[in-house]
C-alpha cells in the first residue's frame, strides 16, 4: 500500500544518531498542524529517553536494581519506535512522512 523508501535492515537496538534525532525534530517542528499525534509520540519517546540516561546513575548508586531494565528500555525507545514505524510503513499499516530524512546526509 505505501513503498517503502529502502529496505527493513534495521534492528530493535540499534542506535538512533544525534544528527537523526534533530532532522526529526525540525520535521516535526515543520509539521506540528499536519501531524499532532506524530508530534506528540516522539515527544513521549524522547522524554522515556532522558528518563534512561538521567535515572541510570541514581538507580545504580541507589542499588535500585529494578528500575536498570527501565533505564535500558528507556535509553532504547528511539531505536524501538524507529524499528516499529519502518515495519509498519513497510508492511502498509501506517505512512511514514519523516523516514526519508533519516537516510539523508550531513545534520
Amino acid at each position: 500500500m505505501f513503498p517503502s523508501s529502502r529496505p527493513v535492515k534495521r534492528r530493535p537496538w540499534d542506535r538512533v544518531t544525534l544528527a537523526q534525532l534533530q532532522k526529526i525534530k525540525v520535521w516535526r517542528e515543520a509539521h506540528r498542524v499536519s501531524h499532532p499525534l506524530e508530534r506528540r509520540l516522539w515527544e513521549a519517546v524522547l522524554t522515556l529517553w532522558m528518563m534512561g540516561w538521567v535515572g541510570w546513575l541514581p538507580a545504580w548508586g541507589c542499588g535500585v536494581s529494578w528500575a536498570y531494565p527501565l533505564c535500558l528500555l528507556g535509553i532504547l525507545s528511539p531505536g524501538i519506535y524507529v524499528y516499529w514505524r519502518i515495519n509498519a510503513h513497510a508492511a502498509g499499516q501506517l505512512r511514514c512522512d519523516w523516514l526519508p530524512i533519516l537516510d539523508q546526509p550531513g545534520p
